[in-house]
């Protein structure tokens, strides 16, 4: 049987220099033994997989909301994605697979429903009221420290540092990293880096996917981009079928594989240039090390700027964001007038709150909602003919 201290083992032997080693982790807030058989970071994983935001990933939307069909990317699916990218990445670059899978699985928890539209909403709404904005990496953040009740001796999941770090300061042109005074000092591990490249590869390739699928995008408008183009020329000639829905797939399939390629060729080069000795090493240097090259770079910008012209300005799309934030700032309003209407385990009977932790609590319990309870809840309230 391998034990925790034979895998600790095996990665001071098969794992980089610059890689994070679990016995080198800064450890958790709170002291617990170690396990027997599982490492720190498998441990954190596991928690953050059993965890009931987790599970509500299953019905918060991507791109596309759960009222417009079961095909298309949930939050849970994309998070499976970014994990699956994340590890074939850290494998080559013989990074720490079980501290990248644990922050990959966990960097999306804080999303409200209705994907980026229910995170606008609940920012402007706050940003009105001079209150502080709402940022989804806090709040993912606040979910494994605070919010998350699991254990009778402290709140939260009590995750290692590394991982906090990972889900606080993730970055991706979505993402912008959270800003807390205990961490302010602390640089991304390059396991963090890699989930935070991953999630823009998924990004890019899942919304092209799914824009084709709903028809919002058509492959005439994506040979507008060098890169898509360079896609189709591969994957055309292999193909004697002319099933549209094979060619599909297999160009999202080859586009991921050539960023992932470049991305690989790319970090491994400047990794050799800075001669990392330790994982402390990437934590002090705070710059990003993992990333495209240049050219990979200009055509990736250029590709995901054709789809947010073509599928998030798509009349269907923008009625979607339409309908999500009316639908959140009708919530807010209802909550925010009478709050008693919230439950009890969330806002307390007879105790006197200042406008930011009321709003704060409002907050949180609709960022909480998956789609579907933030639809059956409007319902309640907005339509004469349903139950309370």
């Amino acid at each position: 049987m391998r034990t925790r201290k034979d895998i600790e083992e095996l990665e001071k032997r098969i794992l980089a220099p610059y890689a994070m080693k679990s016995q080198d982790s800064s450890g958790r807030e709170h002291n617990e033994p170690p396990h027997e058989i599982r490492t720190c970071y498998q441990r954190d994983r596991d928690r953050v997989v059993h965890s009931e935001a987790f599970r509500k990933l299953e019905y918060k939307t991507q791109v596309f909301p759960v009222f417009e069909g079961d095909y298309y990317r949930t939050r849970l699916t994309h998070t499976i994605e970014v994990a699956q990218i994340s590890r074939t990445i850290g494998r080559s670059l013989q990074l720490n697979e079980d501290l990248i899978e644990a922050i990959a699985l966990a960097h999306d928890l804080g999303h409200p429903p209705f994907g980026h539209a229910g995170e606008h909403a609940l920012n402007e709404i706050l940003k009105a009221a001079n209150v502080s904005g709402f940022n989804h990496n806090i709040r993912s953040f606040e979910i494994v420290t605070k919010f998350e009740r699991r254990y009778p001796d402290f709140s939260g999941l009590n995750l290692t540092e590394e991982v906090l770090v990972g889900i606080l300061k993730h970055k991706t042109i979505y993402d912008e990293p959270g800003i807390i005074e205990r961490f302010g000092d602390k640089g991304p591990t390059l396991e963090a880096q890699v989930v935070d490249i991953a999630d823009s590869i998924a990004y890019l390739t899942h919304d092209i996917d799914d824009g084709l699928t709903s028809g919002c995008i058509t492959e005439e408008d994506l040979t507008e981009s060098d890169l898509w183009l360079r896609a189709y020329q591969q994957v055309g000639p292999l193909l004697r079928s002319k099933d549209r829905e094979i060619m599909k797939y297999q160009i999202v399939k080859v586009l991921i594989d050539m960023q992932t390629k470049d991305l690989l060729a790319y970090s491994e080069e400047k990794l050799k240039g800075l001669d990392f000795k330790s994982s402390n090493d990437v934590k002090n240097f705070k710059e990003p090390v993992i990333g495209f090259s240049p050219t990979m770079t200009e055509q990736r910008n250029a590709l995901q700027h054709l789809i947010n012209e073509k599928l998030y300005h798509h009349y269907r799309v923008e009625r979607m964001t339409s309908k999500a934030r009316r639908i959140i700032n009708d919530l807010f309003e209802v909550y925010d007038r009478n709050p008693n209407q919230l439950p009890y385990s969330v806002y307390r009977r007879g105790t006197e709150y200042d406008q930011k932790t009321k709003y704060g609590i409002i907050c949180n319990y609709i960022a909480s909602m998956t789609d579907r309870y933030a639809l059956d809840e409007h319902k309640k309230f907005f339509d004469p003919y349903q139950k309370v």
